[in-house]
């Protein structure tokens, strides 16, 4: 309980302290770079106190010059340090409305450029993405999608929506499929309660959206889908044959 504790201790601090440098900093940084660098300073403060061991495979797969939209499942709160610490990227997310009025939290994700959404009303939402894809094309950098809309209940990889990804094939810009594996098992869902593990973000190879224009976003989604799972399952088998190989 004590290494829960300091993390919220620290949470609570860095959260603080690095927010109030994002929103002076976001009077003169108009792109959001200089906050995203904040952000990814913030993400590993916060998995260096949290002792978890935890790694990132497939950057090699990736361009560190371009932009992409990253599709992930979502497992556990514990997803947004692994996004924002490892990925080398400006990212930002496509979040609810209501961040927006979190103090400190919410600034840095305006100062950021992240993208809200009102998720309540659908035509709210509609007209958010169509900004989105203005800024996007005005300021180009990378977005992380959660597109099952919300943590799993289950650890299970759930439908996958289409808004976000429809980004991607109005923008021409690649998807890299991305499945968050082990995160579940050290911080469930509404729980406080920090355990002892490994966790993996798993990046695929990007998905080029020309080779999708003209069908069907549900078909799109599907298919990134699939990839996460496909990402998901490539751990879950090498996690069984590492005791094997440890008896051998």
């Amino acid at each position: 309980m004590l290494r829960e504790v300091l993390l919220i201790v620290v949470y609570i601090l860095v959260t603080t302290v690095l927010g109030i440098a994002a929103t002076v900093v976001g009077i003169v940084d108009f792109k959001g770079k200089m906050i995203a660098k904040l952000a990814r300073l913030w993400a590993m403060i916060l998995l260096a106190v949290s002792g978890v061991r935890y790694r990132v495979t497939g950057l090699e797969n990736l361009d560190r010059g371009g932009n992409y939209i990253f599709a992930s499942n979502h497992e556990s709160s514990f997803d947004i340090p692994l996004v924002f610490g490892l990925l080398p990227y400006h990212v930002v997310s496509i979040a609810k409305i209501e961040l927006r009025k979190v103090p400190f939290l919410g600034w840095a994700m305006i100062g950021a450029r992240h993208i809200f959404i009102d998720r309540h009303d659908s035509a709210r939402a509609s007209a958010s993405l169509k900004d989105a894809l203005k800024s996007l094309a005005g300021n180009p950098r990378s977005v992380i999608l959660f597109p099952e809309g919300t943590r799993s209940p289950d650890g299970e990889i759930h439908q996958f929506k289409k808004g976000g990804l429809g980004l991607a094939l109005s923008l021409d810009m690649p998807v890299v499929p991305v499945a968050q594996c082990g995160t579940r098992d050290v911080l469930e869902k509404q729980s406080l309660r920090l355990k002892k593990g490994d966790v993996e973000m798993r990046l695929g190879r990007p998905i080029d959206p020309n080779l999708w224009q003209g069908k069907s976003k549900e078909e799109f989604a599907d298919h990134v889908r699939a990839e996460v799972i496909s990402l998901k399952r490539e751990w879950l088998a090498e996690k069984v044959l590492q005791p094997e190989a440890a008896k051998a």
